[in-house]
């Protein structure tokens, strides 16, 4: 028997509400408590009594109702929660949740929710393939948010068209998968590298890089939501961490090797998304440097190259590096693992100026010390370090 969670069932106001009640005896089935939520229109085509029921616990629709208020019940369900699923999910409830806008309990409770959500959209076609819809849809899959594409077929309308729910089977099936992958790095500690590092000249001055940790935050964010315990190691940026991590604020190339290593002994995966800085200067100055002695005073020296020294204390560990090309890009990231005793590496080509640096998107090459190497097509990071951690849970199972 499986542990007993609760998945959280969202309900809007489509004329598919009635198959509601499927998708959450699906989940049931499945040995899972159900909540569910209502819209307020939804409740006008289908009664909350009916999913009360079923469900056998009282069913959210109001913010303000009086004993949703005592308890601030989208908070503390949210706690509680291993699922959420809005089925069906209407045009405006998927606009209202890309944009932000929380003014009813569905809408609020999804901006309280950490655990995986899933959507199935339901709605006639124009609405569907309408452009703000579209974008809207990409925008949450952007956030991680998963989707259910509707089925072709007979709409309330009378149309013929994209837009029908999809089977309640279907629905079911696809959240309990994903609440197997939310539990798939229980257990494990992982540590993620990210950002630039800043190599101080003087007190005004620095050298630094491009990179905006977006990849990095991204991945540790994915790490978190299949359960691991993750440490984020991270440079300058201008990104609100995921909550739940660790996370360790460095700036220099030599901080975040210190801190790095001190975490590394209890640690069982390690990806280095950060672009450390490959030079820092010989001297700080404890003054800012004048104009006229920057061109005679200013001398470069390597840093520690930190993953070589991570790779030589390997031992059982799952070691991922990134590496910025701009050519020969299979070559030289063949060399980098062979070097640095790496699994697998990462590589992008950042000559590329629509993917990679301070881009939400990114195209990447998975090379492996085989010399086997996949690329991916154009997608936003979010998917790509789900890609990413896809590869190393297919390296936990060939070590088990």
């Amino acid at each position: 028997m499986i542990k007993m969670e609760k998945v959280v069932v969202g309900i809007c106001s489509s004329i598919s509400v009635y198959k509601s009640c499927e998708i959450v005896r699906g989940f049931q089935k499945k040995g899972y408590s159900v909540q569910a939520i209502m819209t307020k229109n939804a409740t006008f085509l289908i009664q909350p009594l009916l999913l009360s029921a079923i469900t056998e616990n009282t069913v959210h629709v109001d913010t303000f109702d009086r004993k949703a208020s005592e308890s601030i019940s989208h908070i503390s369900l949210a706690k509680e929660a291993a699922l959420f699923v809005v089925a069906p999910a209407t045009a405006n409830m998927i606009g209202k949740m890309a944009s932000g806008i929380a003014d009813d309990f569905l809408s609020t409770f999804y901006m309280a929710v950490g655990c995986p959500v899933l959507i199935a959209p339901a709605m006639n076609e124009a609405m569907y393939f309408h452009t703000q819809t579209q974008l809207n849809i990409k925008k949450l899959k952007s956030l991680g948010a998963r989707f259910v594409e509707p089925d072709r077929g007979y709409l309330a309308c009378g149309d013929e068209g994209w837009g029908r729910l999809a089977s309640p089977e279907e629905i079911v099936e696809e959240g309990l998968k994903l609440m197997r992958k939310s539990q798939s790095l229980a257990g494990k500690n992982v540590l993620v590298t990210a950002g630039p590092t800043r190599e101080y000249l003087d007190p005004v001055r620095f050298l630094s890089n491009r990179s905006s940790g977006k990849m990095g935050y991204s991945i540790a964010e994915e790490a978190l939501k299949r359960g691991a315990h993750v440490t984020l190691i991270s440079g300058p940026t201008h990104i609100s961490p995921p909550q739940g991590v660790k996370l360790v604020l460095v700036q220099t190339t030599d901080e975040m090797a210190d801190q790095t290593f001190q975490h590394y002994e209890k640690t069982d995966i390690v990806i280095m998304a950060a672009a450390v800085s490959d030079v820092t200067f010989k001297d700080v100055a404890p003054q800012k440097m004048k104009k006229n002695g920057l061109s005679q005073d200013v001398k470069l020296v390597q840093t520690q190259d930190i993953l070589k020294k991570l790779g030589e204390k390997k031992g059982d560990r799952i070691l991922i590096g990134f590496a910025a090309e701009t050519e020969n890009i299979k070559e030289n990231s063949l060399q980098k693992i062979e070097d640095k005793n790496l699994d697998f590496i990462v590589s992008n080509n950042v000559a590329d100026e629509t993917i990679g640096f301070e881009s939400d998107f990114n195209q990447v090459f998975f090379v492996y010390s085989d010399g086997q190497i996949t690329r991916t097509d154009r997608m936003s990071k979010v998917d790509i370090s789900q890609l990413i951690w896809d590869r190393v849970e297919d390296l936990l199972g060939q070590k088990n």
